[in-house]
C-alpha cells in the first residue's frame, strides 16, 4: 500500500519485509533494474495518467486504491507528535520511567500484538546472493532511539521466515514463539519446581535470544503473572556456527572458565501498594537496567528474577556459547563446535529486594486507557476514520444525488403520461414514487443521516422528494381501508386490490418521516400537515386493518372472510411489516423533534392498545402468526418507552394506564413471548415495566422548547440532533480538579444522581404496590388474575436478576421484598397475606441463592492468568463479596465490575438501542454507590478520597453525556461471561442480595408459626431455596432441626410438606439419610393417610439406595406394620413397597457368586427385621398375598422365596452370639416358620431332614422358641409328604410323643397337629387313641375323687395337663374310628362321638363350685373340643355352663369361652370363603342350588347362628365395658359375627359406632372397619340407628373412657370423626339428614331437665354433641349451611321461651316497666334498666334449671358463630331474611379460613360449663342468654360505633372481639331492638314487641302454668334418654 506522503516507504528504511535488518545489508542498496522498491505515490503516478490534463486537480476525484485493506496506512509522524516522541526518548534515555511513558509503551505493544497483525504466507522464491562478511553486519538496536529501543527490547512479534534449512511448516508446529512479556503488576515471586529445558531447532537468523521465563506464584495463593512461563533455547544454524568458527581461528583464547550462557529473563517488577499512584515511585523501570552477568551451574533449579540483557548481546552470546566447548574435552582436529546448556544458580533470596503486598485485590491498571484528543494530534485521527467517513459520505451523497435526478426525471415522465418504474400518478393526478423507489429513497436518506452528511443535501431536492410522497398520503386520507367482519369474499377481494396502494402510502409516510429525523434546521421540512397525515394513516391502519385482522377468528359467522384472508397471508404479513416499520419511524420522530400533545397522546393510546390486545391461542385460529403480531407489540413497547422518556410529566399516567390494563393479559404459556438474550422468555409487560423503570433513571434535558424534553442519552441512530443547550455549570472541571476537591465532586454527583434514583424508585414502588395490593384481594382461582400475575411478574424479575440488560429487576424485587417483610412481621396481617409473602420470599431467596451459586461457579472457571488482570481482580472481588466483606471502593473502582458491565452494554448498543435505559440505570446506580461509599467513611484517606473524586467527575459526565465514556477512554473488550460475572458481583452487594440471610431467617421462623398453613407454606419456600443452594444443610444446620420438628406438627398439611422437604434434603445431601430416616419411619403411623403414603414412598427410595442394614431393617419393620393399616389404600401400598424392596430385586434367576452374596445379605436383613419387631403375623399375610394365585408376580415370587428359604437353611446351625455379622440359627428358624405358614411348597424333604435334630431337645426344653419353630414348620409342610417317607415320619412321631405331657400349651397345639398329620399319613392313630383314653380315665378318676374330698394342688395340676391333652386332641384328631374302644372304657356313656365323650367328661369341672384354676382348664378344654366339633355348642350341659360363666362376669373364664367362639367363628368364616372361591365343576348349577339351601353354604352355620343369638348380649356387654384385651377379644368375636351376617345389622351397628370412639387404637380400628362394611351393605338400615349410636357413644365416653367431652384436647379431633368418615360414602342429602337429627338431640324441655348431678346430664350430652359439630370435617358447603341453620332455628325457638321466663322470674321485667322507661336524649336506652335485677327472690332449683338451659343455648350459639367464621359464611344475623344459596354453591367443598383454630371455642365452652359453680355465675349466664335473644352483637349501629369512638358511651367490644369469644356473661352493646328511631340506622322507627309480631311470641309469660310445670319437674326428674 502506498504511503500518504511523497517519498515515503512502508517499514523501516533499512529493513526487509519483516521489519528486521538483513544480514547482508549494511547500507541502502539500489534496487536492481526492472524492479520497484515500492508502489508509486499519487504525485509520482499522476504524469502517467489521463488526469494530468485536469486543472486544478482534486485528489477526491480519484478514489484511493485499496489492496487488502480498507484504510491507508497512516504516517508515523501522525501517530506520535514530535514533541511527545522526543519527551519519551528523553525519559527512557535517563531511565526515568513515568506513568505517561509506561502507558505509551503499553499502547504500542498492544498495537503489535499477534492478534492485531495480519499474517501473510508467501511462497519462498530465489534469494539473491549477498555478502557473507560478518564485519558488515550491524545490529539494528544500536541505531534506535531510547523509546524505539525500549519497544524493540520489550516487544517481540512472532514470525517465521522459511530458510532452506528449515522449510515452512504448519502453524501448529510452532506454538512457542519468542515473546517478551509486557511488565505488569505482579506479586512477589515464589520459587517453583525445576522447569524442563525445551530445545527448539529454530532457524530465525536475527533477534535470537535464549529466554528463560520463570513461573511466578504470588503470596496468599493469588496468581499474579498473566504470562505463561516457558524456557526456550534457540540454536544457531550450521552456517552461523561455521562462520563463527572461522572467526575464532584467528582469535586467541582469553578465558579459561566455563561458558556463560546469556539468559534473558522477563522482568518481573514488584507491585505497588494499592491506591498509590505510580508516579510517586522513585524506583527506575527494571526493564531498562543494564544486563548483569549470571554464573551458571549444572543442575536445573528454580531461578530468581534477573535483569534482562540487551538483545544484540544476547544474539552474540548465544552464538558464542554454542561455539565453545568445555575444558574437560580434548581439542579435536575438526574443531567442530559443541553445544552446551548450563543454567545459572538460583539467586539467594534477599529480603531487601522484596516488599509486602496487601491482601486487597488490585485494580487492573492496563484495562482502561485515556484516548488522545483529535486537536492534540498533528493530522487526522489515528486510524484514519475521518478520511474513510469522508469518502463514504461523499459516495452516499453522490448516490443520493443520482437517485434524485432519476426520480425527478421519472416525475416529469409520469406527469407527461409516460410510464416508468419509479413514479406514477395517483389521487388528483399527483405524481408519487413507487413502493420500490420509496424504499430506496429511505435507504439512501438514512445512509446520509448516519454518515453526518445529510445537511449537505440541497433543501430544494429534499422538498421536492417530500412532495413526491404527498400524493400517496392524500389518497390514503380518502381511501376506505377498514376491514369489516361482515364482508363477503368479493368485498375481501376488492379490499385486497387496494393493498399495493396502501403499501405505497405507508412507505411514502416513512420516507417523509425519515427526512424529518435527520436533524436539519430547515423548518420547511417539518410540515405539521405531513406529520398529521402520517399519524392518521398509521392510526387508520391499526384501527381498521391490524386489530380487526388480529382479532378475526375462524368462527361460523366469519369463516368465509377468514378463509379468504388466510389465502393471502403473505400480502397481509407484508402490510403488517410495513406498518411496524412506520410505527418504528414514528418512535424515532418523536425522539428527534418536538411534536404536539395530540401526536404523543395518539401514539401512547395506540401503543397501549397493541400491547394489551389479546391474540389467538393457536396459530390455526389466526390469520397471521402470533409471532408476527408480537413484533408489532415490541415496537409498541418501544414507542411507549420513548414517550415515557420524553415526557416526565406523563410518566405516572402511563404507569396507571399499564397497570389498569393488566387484567387483559393472558396467563399460561401464551404469557411469555418476549425473548431475552440468553434465550429465555418473559412477559412483554414485564420487560416494558423494567424498561420504563430503567428509563426513569436516565438524565433528561428539560431545556427544550415547547414544554417537551428529550434525553441526553439519545442518539441511538447516531443523529446529530437539534441544537442543544449548555449544560448546567459545575465547579469541578476535570479529573484532577475532582481529585483535589473530592468533597465538591461528590456533592455535585450526588445532586445529579439522587433525583434519578429517587424517580426510578418511585416508579418501581408504584408498580409493586399496585400489583401486591390487588393480589392480596384476589386468589389464584378467583375471578381477577392479579394473584397469578404477581407470581408471573416475580418469576420474570428473578429470571432477569442476573441479566445486565435488565438492572431494574433488582430494584423491583428489592421493593417487593420489603413489602413482604412488612406483611410477615405485621401481626395483623391475614394468613393469606403471610402465605403470599412467604411464597414470594421463597422465590426471591431461591433466585438470590442461584445467583450466589453462579458467581461461585463462574469464579472457579476463570482464567486468572489472562494478560489484563481482570479475571484475577473479579475473582478476588467475588470471593469477598460472597462473604459480604468486599470494600466499597473496590466495588466502584474505575476498571471494576460496574465499568466492565457498562462497556459490555456499550459494545452491543448499536445492535440493540434499547440498552440505553439499562446503561443509564447502571451508571446512575454506580454514581449512587460512589456517593454512598464516600459518605460511609469517617476517616480521611487522601488517596482513596482523591480516587473517589475522580470517579465522581467521570460518572457525572457519563450521566450528562452517554458518549463521554467512549470518547474519552478505551477499554478492553469484555466477554459476555465476564460481563455477567461483573454484574453479578455488583448484585451481591445490593440490598436485595445482602438480605438473603434475613429472608432465610423469616422462612425458618415461619416454620414455627402458630398457623398451620403458614408453617406449610414456609416449608415449601425453604424447599425452593434449598434447591438452588444445598449448602444451607451442611454442618450442624438449624434448618434440618426445624424441618424435623415440623414433621411432628399437629397439622397434617405441615407434616406432609415437611416430609416432601425431607425427601429433597436427602436427595441433595445423602449424608442426612441416617439422621432423617427415623423421622420418616415415624410418619408411617401418621394420622393422615396421605402422610403415611408419602412417608412409605420416601422410605422406599431411601431403602433402595442405602446399604446400611440397620437402616433398612428399620424401614422394613415400619412398612410391615402398615400392612394392617385401617386404610385400604395404605395397606395396598405397604404390601406393594415390601414386594418392591424385598422380592422384586431378586426376580432374575442369576446364580452367580455376587447374586448369592446379595441374597445372603438380604436373608440376614429379613432375620434382623423379624427379630426386632413383632411382625410375624404381618409378614405371613404379606407372603400369602404375594404368593396367592391371583398375584401377577406369583410365579417369580415363588422362585425368590424358594431361594430365600434355601439360603436360610445354610444359617440354621449358626450359634447364638453377640456378633451382628450373621444371624443366629434360632432367629433364622423364626423366619422359616413364617415362610412355612405362608406357603408349604417352599420347603423340600431334605430341608425337613435337616431340622430333625432340633426336635430331640423338645423334652429337655433347652429352647422352646427353636422347638416350636421346627414343630410349626413340620405342621405346615408334613402334609405334602407321602407314605414313602414313613420311616422319617415314624421317627418324628417317636420324638414328639414323649413331649406331649411336658410342653407348654402353645407348643402342645402344634405337636398334637403334627402327630395327627403323621398318623393320617401312616394310617395309624392307635397311639393317639390310647393317649386320649388314658387322659380321660385319669380325669374321670379325679372327678370321683373330688366327690369325697376337694382336689389338692397336685390333683389340680394333673387335671390341668390331662384336660389340655384331651382338649388338644379333640381339636386336632378325629378318633371316632376308635369309638368302640372308648365305649368299652366308659360303658355308662351313651354318646355317639368321641368329642361328646370328651366334653361330657371335662365339663363337670367347670361348675361354679370348682376352684378357679380348675374351671379355667375345664372351659379351655371344652372350648378346644367344640372348635372342631361345633355341634357340642348346642348341648345343654355346654351352653348352660357358658351362660353361668357370663352371668358370673369373671373375665378370666369369659376369655376362655370367647376364645373358643373366636376360633370357631374364624374357622367357619375361612371355610365359607374357601367354598365361595372354589371353582364350579361339572355340576355347577346344582352345587349353587345346594349352597342356597343352607345359610352361608356350610354345615355349621346353624350352630354359629344359634350360639351367636344365645350369647350376643353378653359379648356386646364385654366389648363395651372395658378397653383392655378382654374387650378386644369380644370385639373380634363381634367382627366375625358381623362379617358372616349371623345377626341383624342394627344389633351390632350401634356397638361398632360406640367402639369407634375408644381410645384403644386396636378396638377403634377394628370397629371402624366393621362399621364401614356394614354401612356399605345396609345403609338404609344402619342410618336409622345413628342417633341411638350417638347416645351410646356419649355414655361410653362418659362411663368407660372417663372423658365426656366431644373432641380431644389440643388436636381437636372429634370423637365421632370415624362416623363422619363412614358417612362420606353416602350422598350429601343423607349426611344433611343425619346432621339435622344430630342437632335435634340438643333440643330440650326446660321443665324436664334432670338436675340431680353437679353438671346436668343433658348439658354434658349437649357439650359432647356441640364439640363434635364444631370440629367435624364437612364435605360440602350445604352440610355446613344445614347444621348452622338448624342451630339458629333451635336458638330462636327454644331460646325465646327460656329468655321470657328469665326476664320475668329472674330479672322481673314486665311490660309496664318497659313502657315506663324513657329513652335518653340520644335515643338509646340504658341496657341495665330492663334487665336490672332487683334482688329477685327465686329458688335455687329453678335458677339452676334456667341456667342449665342457658348454658346449652349459649354454647350452641358459640359453635354456630365459630362455624360461620371458620367457613366464611359471614356472621349474618338470625333475624335477617334467609336467602337460599345456589345449588352449585351448596355442592362445593367448604374452604376453611386460614389460621383459625379451635382454641378459643374450646376455652369458651369450658367457661360456659362452669356457670353452675355459684349463684353469681348463674345470674350472669341467664343475663347472657337474655342479651343474646334481645341484642344482635354481630350488627352494630353506626351511631353507636361513633359514640364508642368518641368515648361518650362506655367502652363496648367490637364485633371482631365478640366473634373471637369472651365471657358470655359480659354485656355487650349492639343494635338494641327497643331503641326508638333515633338509635336505628336510616332513622326507621321500630315497632314495639307484641305477641302477634316476630318469629316467636314475646308477650307476657304465662307464669302460673309454666311454674306449675317446673315445680312438678323439680319433684319428678325425667331421664334425658
Amino acid at each position: 500500500m502506498e504511503t500518504p506522503w511523497p517519498g515515503g516507504q512502508n517499514g523501516h528504511p533499512n529493513s526487509g519485509w519483516d521489519g528486521n535488518p538483513q544480514p547482508e545489508q549494511q547500507e541502502q542498496q539500489e534496487p536492481p533494474p526492472g524492479s520497484f522498491g515500492r508502489p508509486f505515490t499519487l504525485v509520482e503516478a499522476l504524469p502517467y495518467t489521463p488526469f494530468s490534463s485536469i486543472a486544478p486537480f482534486d485528489s477526491s476525484v480519484l478514489p484511493s486504491p485499496s489492496i487488502g485493506s480498507a484504510l491507508p496506512a497512516p504516517p508515523v509522524t501522525d501517530l506520535i507528535p514530535d514533541a511527545d516522541f522526543g519527551r519519551l526518548n528523553q525519559e527512557f534515555a535517563i531511565q526515568n520511567s513515568t506513568k505517561f511513558s509506561q502507558n505509551a509503551l503499553l499502547q504500542v505493544q498492544r498495537l503489535l500484538e499477534r492478534g492485531n497483525i495480519p499474517e501473510f504466507k508467501f511462497k519462498a522464491g530465489p534469494r539473491p546472493e549477498s555478502s557473507s562478511n560478518p564485519s558488515r553486519t550491524t545490529a539494528v538496536a544500536t541505531t534506535l532511539l531510547a523509546f524505539s529501543k525500549m519497544v524493540y527490547d520489550q516487544t517481540s512479534i512472532p514470525f517465521r521466515y522459511p530458510t532452506p534449512e528449515t522449510p515452512t511448516s504448519t502453524p501448529g508446529d510452532h506454538k512457542d514463539v519468542i515473546i517478551t512479556p509486557v511488565p505488569t503488576k505482579q506479586k512477589l515471586p515464589v520459587a517453583q519446581p525445576p522447569v524442563p529445558v525445551k530445545v527448539e531447532p529454530s532457524a530465525a537468523p536475527v533477534n535470537r535470544q535464549v529466554t528463560t521465563q520463570v513461573p511466578v506464584t504470588p503470596a496468599h495463593n493469588k496468581s499474579a503473572s498473566s504470562q505463561k512461563a516457558r524456557l526456550e533455547i534457540v540454536l544457531p544454524t550450521k552456517k552461523e556456527l561455521e562462520q563463527l568458527a572461522s572467526v575464532r581461528k584467528s582469535t586467541p583464547k582469553t578465558t579459561t572458565g566455563p561458558p556463560t550462557p546469556a539468559i534473558s529473563t522477563s522482568a518481573i517488577p514488584l507491585p505497588q501498594q494499592p491506591g498509590r499512584p505510580a508516579t510517586k515511585s522513585p524506583k527506575p523501570n527494571p526493564s531498562v537496567q543494564p544486563a548483569q552477568p549470571v554464573r551458571p551451574v549444572q543442575p536445573i533449579q528454580p531461578v530468581q528474577p534477573v535483569q534482562p540483557i540487551q538483545p544484540a548481546q544476547a544474539v552474540a552470546a548465544s552464538i558464542e556459547v554454542a561455539a565453545k566447548r568445555p575444558e574437560s574435552q580434548p581439542p579435536q582436529s575438526s574443531h567442530k563446535p559443541v553445544i552446551a546448556i548450563e543454567l545459572p544458580k538460583a539467586a539467594v533470596f534477599s529480603k531487601s529486594e522484596s516488599m509486602v503486598v496487601a491482601d486487597e485485590p488490585d485494580e487492573p491498571s492496563s484495562l482502561s486507557l485515556k484516548k488522545r484528543k483529535a486537536e492534540d494530534l498533528d493530522g487526522e485521527d489515528i486510524y484514519g476514520e475521518s478520511l474513510d467517513l469522508r469518502q463514504r459520505a461523499d459516495a452516499a451523497l453522490n448516490e443520493l444525488r443520482i437517485f434524485l435526478q432519476h426520480a425527478f426525471q421519472a416525475e416529469h415522465a409520469a406527469l407527461a403520461q409516460h410510464g416508468n418504474d419509479m413514479a406514477f400518478l395517483i389521487a388528483e393526478n399527483e405524481a408519487t414514487l413507487t413502493a420500490a423507489a420509496q424504499s430506496k429513497a429511505q435507504i439512501l436518506v438514512g445512509k446520509t443521516i448516519s454518515l453526518n452528511c445529510y445537511r449537505k443535501v440541497p433543501l430544494d431536492d429534499l422538498l421536492r422528494l417530500l412532495s413526491l410522497s404527498e400524493g400517496a398520503l392524500k389518497w390514503a386520507d380518502t381511501a376506505d381501508v377498514k376491514v369489516d367482519e361482515t364482508w363477503s369474499t368479493a368485498d375481501a377481494e376488492q379490499w385486497l386490490q387496494q393493498l399495493p396502494y396502501l403499501e405505497i402510502a405507508i412507505r411514502a409516510a416513512r420516507t417523509s418521516l425519515r427526512m424529518m429525523c435527520g436533524g436539519r434546521q430547515d423548518k420547511q421540512l417539518y410540515s405539521e400537515d405531513t406529520i398529521e397525515q402520517c399519524l392518521n394513516l398509521f392510526k387508520r391502519i391499526v384501527d381498521g386493518v391490524v386489530i380487526p385482522i388480529a382479532e378475526l377468528r375462524n368462527a361460523s359467522a366469519t369463516s368465509q372472510l377468514f378463509r379468504t384472508l388466510s389465502q393471502n397471508k403473505k400480502r397481509i404479513v407484508s402490510l403488517f411489516n410495513d406498518c411496524q416499520k412506520l410505527f418504528a419511524m414514528l418512535s424515532t420522530l418523536i425522539s428527534s423533534i418536538d411534536t404536539s400533545d395530540t401526536v404523543s397522546n395518539t401514539l401512547e393510546f395506540t401503543a397501549s392498545r397493541l400491547i394489551f390486545m389479546e391474540t389467538a391461542n393457536a396459530e390455526k385460529d389466526s390469520v397471521i402468526d402470533t409471532q408476527k403480531f408480537d413484533g408489532l407489540r415490541l415496537v409498541a413497547m418501544d414507542m411507549l418507552s420513548q414517550i415515557f422518556l420524553l415526557n416526565p410529566e406523563q410518566r405516572s399516567g402511563i404507569f396507571r394506564e399499564i397497570l389498569s390494563s393488566l387484567e387483559k393479559l393472558p396467563l399460561g404459556k401464551r404469557a411469555r413471548t418476549f425473548k431475552l438474550m440468553d434465550g429465555t422468555s418473559i412477559q412483554p409487560v414485564s420487560a416494558l415495566i423494567m424498561r420504563l423503570v430503567q428509563t426513569s433513571a436516565g438524565k433528561v434535558d428539560d431545556s427544550r422548547g415547547g414544554g417537551r424534553s428529550s434525553t441526553l442519552h439519545a442518539g441511538e441512530n447516531g443523529t446529530e440532533g437539534v441544537l442543544g443547550h449548555p449544560k448546567k455549570s459545575f465547579t469541578i472541571r476535570d479529573e484532577s480538579h475532582g481529585a483535589a476537591e473530592h468533597s465538591t465532586a461528590i456533592q455535585e454527583l450526588d445532586g445529579v444522581v439522587t433525583p434519578l434514583i429517587e424517580t426510578a424508585t418511585k416508579s418501581a414502588s408504584d408498580v409493586v404496590s399496585f400489583i401486591v395490593n390487588r393480589a392480596l384481594k384476589s386468589t389464584k382461582s378467583g375471578d381477577t388474575p392479579y394473584r397469578n400475575l404477581l407470581d408471573l411478574f416475580v418469576e420474570d424479575f428473578t429470571v432477569c436478576l442476573d441479566n445486565p440488560d435488565w438492572p431494574a429487576s433488582e430494584l423491583l424485587l428489592r421493593l417487593l421484598m420489603r413489602m413482604m417483610f412488612q406483611l410477615v412481621e405485621n401481626d395483623k396481617s391475614s394468613v393469606t397475606a403471610k402465605n403470599l409473602a412467604l411464597e414470594l420470599l421463597g422465590t426471591m431467596g431461591a433466585a438470590i441463592s442461584k445467583l450466589r451459586g453462579h458467581v461461585r461457579k463462574s469464579t472457579s472457571l476463570l482464567d486468572t492468568q489472562d494478560n489484563d488482570g481482570l479475571a484475577l481482580f473479579l475473582s478476588d472481588l467475588a470471593a469477598s463479596a460472597l462473604e459480604l466483606k468486599s470494600r466499597p471502593e473496590h466495588m466502584v473502582t474505575w476498571t471494576g465490575p460496574y465499568r466492565a458491565t457498562v462497556e459490555f452494554l456499550e459494545t452491543r448498543f448499536s445492535e440493540d438501542p434499547h440498552l440505553a435505559s439499562a446503561i443509564s440505570f447502571i451508571i446512575s446506580d454506580w454514581g449512587h454507590k460512589i456517593c454512598t461509599c464516600y459518605d460511609g467513611y469517617q476517616d480521611d484517606a487522601a488517596e482513596r478520597d482523591e480516587e473517589l473524586g475522580r470517579l465522581a467527575y467521570r460518572l457525572r459526565e457519563m450521566i450528562h453525556d452517554r458518549q463521554w465514556l467512549s470518547n474519552e477512554y478505551s477499554f478492553k473488550e469484555v466477554s459476555p461471561s465476564y460481563a455477567k460475572l461483573s454484574y453479578s458481583i455488583t448484585l451481591l452487594r445490593s440490598q436485595l442480595c445482602e438480605a438473603f440471610n434475613t429472608i432465610l431467617n423469616i422462612l425458618l421462623n415461619s416454620m414455627a408459626s402458630d398457623q398451620p398453613t403458614v408453617r406449610s407454606k414456609s416449608l415449601k419456600s425453604v424447599n425452593q431455596v434449598l434447591e438452588t443452594d444445598p449448602s444451607i444443610l451442611d454442618g450442624d444446620s438449624v434448618v434440618v432441626q426445624l424441618i424435623l420438628r415440623c414433621s411432628n406438627d399437629s397439622s397434617t398439611q405441615v407434616r406432609d410438606s415437611a416430609l416432601g422437604l425431607i425427601g429433597k434434603c436427602i436427595t441433595m445431601r445423602p449424608a442426612l439419610e441416617e439422621q432423617m430416616t427415623p423421622t420418616v419411619v415415624d410418619r408411617f403411623s401418621d394420622a393422615g393417610p396421605g402422610v403415611r403414603k408419602r412417608a412409605m414412598k420416601l422410605a422406599k427410595d431411601i431403602y433402595l439406595r442405602n446399604s446400611n442394614r440397620a437402616l433398612r431393617s428399620t424401614i422394613a419393620n415400619g412398612l410391615l406394620h402398615r400392612v394392617q393399616d385401617p386404610e385400604e389404600s395404605v395397606r395396598d401400598l405397604a404390601r406393594q413397597v415390601i414386594e418392591e424392596i424385598w422380592f422384586a430385586p431378586y426376580h432374575n434367576s442369576e446364580t452367580s457368586a455376587v447374586s448369592q452374596i446379595s441374597l445372603a445379605e438380604h436373608v440376614s436383613l429379613m432375620v434382623q427385621t423379624v427379630k426386632r419387631g413383632n411382625v410375624t403375623n404381618v409378614l405371613d399375610k404379606v407372603l400369602q398375598s404375594l404368593l396367592a394365585p391371583t398375584s401377577k408376580a406369583a410365579q417369580v415370587s415363588l422362585e425368590v422365596c424358594t431361594k430365600l428359604v434355601a439360603s436360610m437353611f445354610d444359617l440354621v446351625d449358626n450359634p447364638e452370639s453377640d456378633d451382628s455379622s450373621g444371624p443366629s440359627g434360632r432367629d433364622v428358624l423364626q423366619v422359616l416358620m413364617i415362610f412355612a405358614k405362608a406357603e408349604a411348597s417352599l420347603f423340600t424333604f431334605e430341608q425337613l431332614r435337616l431340622l430333625k435334630p432340633h426336635i430331640t431337645s423338645i423334652v429337655s426344653s433347652e429352647d422352646l422358641a427353636v422347638s416350636r419353630a421346627v414343630v410349626v414348620i413340620y405342621r405346615r409342610v408334613l402334609p405334602q409328604l407321602s407314605s414313602a417317607h414313613a420311616p422319617f415320619l415314624a421317627d418324628v412321631r417317636k420324638e414328639l410323643m414323649p413331649a406331649v405331657s411336658k410342653v407348654t400349651r402353645a407348643l402342645l397345639d402344634d405337636i398334637m397337629a403334627c402327630l395327627w398329620i403323621i398318623s393320617t399319613l401312616l394310617e395309624s392313630s392307635e397311639h393317639l387313641a390310647r393317649l386320649v383314653l388314658s387322659s380321660l380315665k385319669a380325669i374321670f378318676g379325679l372327678r370321683i375323687k373330688s366327690q369325697t374330698q376337694p382336689l389338692d394342688e397336685r390333683s389340680i395340676r394333673q387335671f390341668d395337663r390331662y384336660s389340655l391333652i384331651v382338649g388338644m386332641a379333640g381339636k386336632h384328631c378325629d378318633l371316632n374310628s376308635h369309638l368302640d374302644t372308648f365305649k368299652a372304657s366308659f360303658p355308662k356313656w351313651n354318646g355317639s362321638t368321641v368329642s361328646k365323650l370328651m366334653v361330657d367328661t371335662v365339663v363337670p369341672f367347670a361348675a361354679p363350685s370348682r376352684p378357679l384354676d380348675v374351671r379355667k382348664a375345664a372351659l379351655d378344654a371344652v372350648g378346644l373340643v367344640c372348635q372342631s366339633a361345633p355341634r357340642n355348642y348346642e348341648s345343654a350341659n355346654i351352653y348352660t355352663t357358658f351362660q353361668t360363666v357370663f352371668d358370673e362376669q369373671v373375665s378370666v373364664l369369659e376369655s376362655m369361652v370367647l376364645r373358643s367362639f373366636k376360633e370357631f367363628l374364624l374357622t367357619e368364616e375361612k371355610r365359607s370363603e374357601q367354598a365361595a372361591e372354589a371353582p364350579t365343576i361339572n355340576g355347577g348349577k346344582s352345587e349353587k342350588k345346594r349352597e342356597l339351601t343352607v345359610i352361608g353354604g356350610t354345615s355349621y352355620d346353624d350352630v354359629a347362628s344359634g350360639t351367636t343369638q344365645r350369647f350376643l348380649k353378653q359379648i356386646i356387654r364385654i366389648a363395651t365395658s372395658t378397653q383392655d384385651d378382654h374387650a378386644f377379644l369380644a370385639v373380634e368375636v363381634l367382627a366375625s359375627i358381623n362379617r358372616q351376617g349371623l345377626v341383624h345389622p342394627k344389633e351390632t351397628g350401634v356397638t361398632f359406632i360406640t367402639l369407634e370412639t375408644s381410645s384403644n387404637a386396636r378396638i377403634s380400628e377394628l370397629a371402624f372397619l366393621e362399621h364401614k362394611a356394614l354401612h356399605a351393605k345396609h345403609e338404609t338400615v344402619i342410618e336409622r340407628e345413628y342417633v341411638k349410636a350417638v347416645q351410646s357413644a356419649f355414655a361410653y365416653q362418659r362411663d368407660i373412657v372417663k372423658e365426656p367431652r366431644g373432641a380431644t384436647e389440643n388436636t381437636f379431633v372429634p370423637k365421632l370423626h370415624l362416623l363422619m368418615e363412614v358417612l362420606k360414602i353416602s350422598k350429601s342429602k343423607n349426611r344433611q339428614r343425619f346432621l339435622e337429627k344430630f342437632c335435634g338431640q340438643l333440643d330440650f324441655d326446660i321443665s324436664k331437665l334432670e338436675m340431680t348431678e353437679e353438671v346436668p346430664p343433658h348439658v354434658q350430652y349437649s357439650r359432647f354433641i356441640l364439640e363434635n359439630i364444631a370440629f367435624f370435617e364437612y364435605v360440602t358447603v350445604g352440610e355446613v349451611h344445614c347444621i348452622v341453620t338448624a342451630m339458629e332455628k333451635l336458638v330462636s325457638s327454644t331460646g325465646a321461651n327460656i329468655a321470657q321466663v328469665i326476664e320475668a322470674d329472674v330479672f322481673q321485667v314486665r311490660m309496664d316497666m318497659i313502657d315506663s322507661v324513657h329513652p335518653d336524649p340520644l335515643g338509646n336506652m340504658d341496657p341495665s334498666q330492663p334487665i336490672q335485677p332487683s334482688l329477685p327472690n327465686i329458688e335455687l332449683g329453678k335458677l339452676r334449671r334456667l341456667t342449665a338451659g342457658s348454658m346449652v343455648l349459649l354454647a350452641l350459639w358459640e359453635v354456630r358463630t365459630y362455624l360461620r367464621k371458620l367457613y366464611n359464611l359471614g356472621t349474618t344475623s338470625r333475624r335477617e331474611s334467609k336467602t337460599k344459596l345456589q345449588a352449585k354453591d351448596l355442592s362445593k367443598a367448604p374452604i376453611k379460613v386460614q389460621g383459625m383454630t379451635g382454641d378459643k371455642l374450646w376455652e369458651e365452652i369450658g367457661t360456659i360449663m362452669t356457670a353452675l359453680t355459684s349463684r353469681e355465675r348463674m345470674m350472669e349466664t341467664c343475663k347472657g342468654l337474655v342479651e343474646l335473644m334481645n341484642v344482635d352483637k354481630e350488627f352494630l349501629v353506626q351511631d353507636e360505633d361513633e359514640d364508642m369512638m368518641n368515648g361518650e358511651e362506655g367502652e363496648t367490644p367490637s364485633a371482631d372481639e365478640n366473634e373471637d369469644g369472651g365471657e358470655p356473661s359480659q354485656p355487650r352493646r349492639g343494635r338494641k331492638r327497643k331503641s326508638d328511631s333515633q338509635g336505628t340506622p336510616n332513622g326507621r322507627k321500630k315497632r314495639a314487641r307484641s305477641s302477634s309480631q316476630g318469629p316467636r311470641k314475646r308477650g307476657r309469660p304465662k307464669k302460673v302454668s309454666l311454674d306449675a310445670q317446673m315445680q312438678d319437674a323439680d319433684h319428678d326428674g325425667a331421664d334425658w334418654f
